[in-house]
């Protein structure tokens, strides 16, 4: 069998050692561009659960590994001077050149055949190789040879990055934020040998364009970047190694493999540096490829089809936390407001993976300091209250806790009435502890309904019904009501969703829009709404607010959100028009603003507004951040207390990018560009994640659908779980014939928390600590 490795890095060498010692007899060539003893990087970072798989693979590797790596079980965050330090986090660095040099001994002690200044551009000449490794790095020309077949993408980020080293010695890997007249920078580093140290500075571009730094002029980058890291550096100096600025590519591969050629390493897939794993990513896929290489040797289908199945899903995890992370860089001057504590939490949280409770379980003298300053700054008298229960104010509508449950349409109402399944399907979720209920999209009109299910509020009979849910709301919980006030558009006269989806009903009502734009091939074409129309719209909208307040809600919220009515003018994917409520999103804004301010002026001045938007239209030429900015800002203008930030099913065709808490990064843009408060939603599914959102700043309210569906008593486990008012259960606010059960609830949910968390650290990697 014989084999050629194009590319001398870390995950082509490592995979030439544990193929070669598990198949002796098998011919492997390495072929490197580079000299023997070059490096372009300074020092890598791998954690202990790395670590351990190399100790597992091949412990001559590990072994010589482990005797020259710097390592740390410390994490530092400091601004501007200001520092704390996170323990728990079990990490090494290892100079790159030295990894590599110890890997070549590996290589060669195996007997894999190493070839240096030998650049390939050309895969002819080997075609005599069963398997052929593409592993020359972020600028493979073998894959940009063959990019249509493996289909490649490469999105160049924002940011601008440069790497340098130092002589300083560190205790701790550190992020050092630093504020300037022209930005924020920050400094990643961290030790990796006795006296040298990995600095890798970062700003955005604007900041980057403003300090007047140039891509190349590397003796200009280090005097410029030591003066604003001049305390940090402690009188030590910047060492360059080819230390130009760069933008990081961010590489993705449809196809790992083409005939008997396949991607290892960058060259198949990179992860931001902000989460260090790059050279992880690349060592962990050589030993995915070996151990398929081993098993099915010169069937290179098979062994090629093993190799994405072991890694294909674990490698887009990472890469979807990388962006999450490099996202969260690329907008530092949005977080560098926050107070230290937050901030420092919402650097250690940035990538969605690591939560207020793991903090907790590594190091939770850094999580309490966390949670003292989110309860002073809050007002809340006691500093160890978690986040999630701890009271909110919008004008004079007060909420014990965060928690908030989304609209969900029910689609069980009768000619626009609410009946006993909705006084079952509130009061139930109220007496169950919810902070905030907001209803299903409540209709202005017949005609703006979404289904003939959907309730309404234009007639006194159905201020009665919603008066009694409102009453039984009152009257037997601490909970607050508000009422999602809306239209349709071209979005309404559907079916029930268990019938089809958005499929049009047989008699459907005429329908309008801003701009006569069908939702899809199956639906009428709705009208292009006229100022006359307008002026309806608007004084229906005002009676409906009106009518809320007789029934006794706490809140309105309008609906401007999903595509629905006056989401349609919002964004340029469905308002193509060419009058004054068409074109810039100043135009856009004009109707939506004048319902807001007509509504607002009609309602209870001591009751809150909010307005719910969607964010992102997860479509292309859809509405943009710029216009996202401005449309909280003219609602913030206009009297809303609050912004829902949803984000898509604006159109059809959408392709949103799901996960946990997936919606969360367009609250904190909203939240902190417009300094407004902001409720999030999407994929949120238990307390610790709610605890995390509030404390980085992401959101002041966390809302959950379906998660309240078939759990109406999600706030009562969640308050016992995390033992919220032990001392007081009184306090809590439980119906009397219900309160005899938190005697049970309590010490049960405690025994869990605790059984989990001990599974948790029974499962930690074991440290690699010398």
């Amino acid at each position: 069998m014989k084999i050629t490795v194009i590319g001398g890095g870390p995950g082509g060498l490592y995979f030439s050692i544990l193929t070669k010692k598990a198949i002796p007899d098998c011919d492997i060539t390495v072929y490197e561009r580079n000299k023997a003893d070059d490096s372009f990087g300074f020092g890598v970072v791998f954690s202990d659960e790395t670590l351990s798989e190399f100790l597992t693979r091949d412990p001559q590797s590990y072994d010589l590994i482990r005797s020259r790596f710097a390592y740390w079980d410390e994490l530092d965050v400091a601004r501007n001077g200001e520092k704390v330090r996170i323990t728990g986090n079990g990490f090494c660095g290892c100079s790159r050149k030295t990894l590599l040099q110890l890997l070549q001994q590996r290589c060669r002690e195996e007997g894999v055949k190493l070839n240096f200044e030998a650049n390939v551009d050309d895969v002819s000449q080997f075609s005599d190789s069963d398997i052929i490794v593409a592993a020359d790095g972020i600028n493979s020309s073998i894959r940009d040879k063959f990019a249509a077949e493996f289909g490649t993408e490469v999105k160049m980020q924002n940011n601008r990055f440069v790497w340098l080293g130092s002589t300083r010695s560190l205790d701790a890997f550190t992020y050092f934020f630093r504020e300037t007249p022209h930005g924020t920078f920050v400094a990643h580093t961290y030790q990796y040998e006795e006296g040298m140290s990995t600095w890798i500075f970062e700003t955005t571009d604007e900041t980057w364009q403003k300090a007047g730094f140039s891509v190349t002029d590397e003796q200009d980058t280090i005097a410029k970047i030591s003066e604003i890291f001049k305390e940090e550096l402690d009188g030590h100096s910047l060492i360059s190694n080819r230390s130009h600025w760069r933008q990081f590519p961010a590489v993705i591969n449809k196809n790992w493999s083409k005939d008997n050629i396949v991607l290892l390493g960058d060259a198949k897939a990179t992860a931001h540096y902000s989460i260090g794993s790059g050279t992880k990513l690349a060592m962990e896929c050589a030993i995915a490829l070996a151990d398929s290489v081993i098993k099915y040797r010169t069937d290179t289908k098979a062994v090629f089809e093993n190799y994405e199945k072991l890694r294909r899903n674990r490698v887009e995890v990472i890469q979807h936390a990388a962006n999450v992370s490099l996202e969260w860089f690329e907008n530092m001057d949005r977080h560098i407001k926050h107070d230290f504590m937050q901030f420092a939490f919402s650097v250690m949280t940035r990538a969605k993976k690591v939560t207020f409770e793991n903090l907790a379980l590594r190091d939770s003298s850094f999580t309490q300091k966390v949670l003292k300053e989110f309860n002073t700054r809050t007002e809340n008298e006691n500093l160890k209250t978690s986040a999630a229960f701890t009271p909110f104010q919008l004008r004079k509508m007060k909420l014990d806790n965060r928690i908030v449950m989304s609209p969900m349409e029910q689609y069980s109402a009768m000619d626009g009435l609410v009946n006993d399944w909705h006084l079952m399907h509130y009061g139930s979720r109220a007496v169950g502890g919810i902070g905030l209920i907001l209803t299903e999209a409540t209709a202005i009109s017949p005609t703006g309904r979404i289904t003939l299910g959907c309730p309404g509020i234009w007639s006194e009979e159905q201020v009665a019904a919603w008066e009694r849910i409102t009453d039984f709301v009152h009257l037997n919980s601490t909970s607050k009501i508000g009422m999602q006030i809306g239209h349709s558009g071209r979005k309404g006269a559907v079916k029930f969703p268990w019938e089809g989806n958005n499929e049009p009903l047989e008699n459907a009502w005429g329908l309008m829009s801003a701009s006569p734009i069908p939702f899809n091939n199956k639906m009428e074409m709705p009208e292009e709404m006229t100022q006359e129309d307008m002026d309806i719209i608007t004084s229906e909208f005002v009676t409906a607010v009106q009518n809320a307040d007789k029934a006794g809600f706490d809140m309105i919220e309008l609906q401007a959100h999903h595509g629905f009515l006056l989401a349609s003018f919002l964004s340029p994917l469905t308002n193509t028009r060419t009058d004054e409520f068409g074109g810039s999103i100043e135009n856009r804004l004009k109707f939506p603003i004048r319902v807001f301010r007509e509504m607002r002026a009609a309602f209870n001045p001591n009751k809150p507004m909010s307005v719910r938007i969607s964010a992102c239209d997860w479509a292309e030429n859809g509405i943009t951040e710029n216009d996202v900015v401005k449309i909280a800002e003219a609602f913030k203008e206009a009297g809303a207390d609050i912004i829902n930030v949803s984000t898509g099913l604006t159109v059809e065709n959408q392709k949103p990018a799901v996960g946990r808490m997936w919606q969360t990064p367009f609250s904190d843009m909203v939240r902190n560009e417009v300094n407004v408060p902001t409720i999030t939603a999407g994929y949120i599914q238990d307390i610790d994640q709610i605890n995390t959102i509030l404390l980085n700043g992401r959101a002041d309210l966390v809302a959950l659908g379906k998660t309240l569906l078939l759990d109406p008593s999600f706030v009562r486990n969640a308050q016992a779980y995390e033992q919220h008012k032990a001392d007081n259960l009184d306090g809590l606010g439980i119906p009397k014939p219900y309160s005899f059960a938190t005697s049970h609830l309590y010490p049960y949910r405690a025994g869990e928390r605790k059984m989990m968390e001990g599974m948790k650290k029974a499962l930690k990697p074991l440290t690699h600590k010398k």
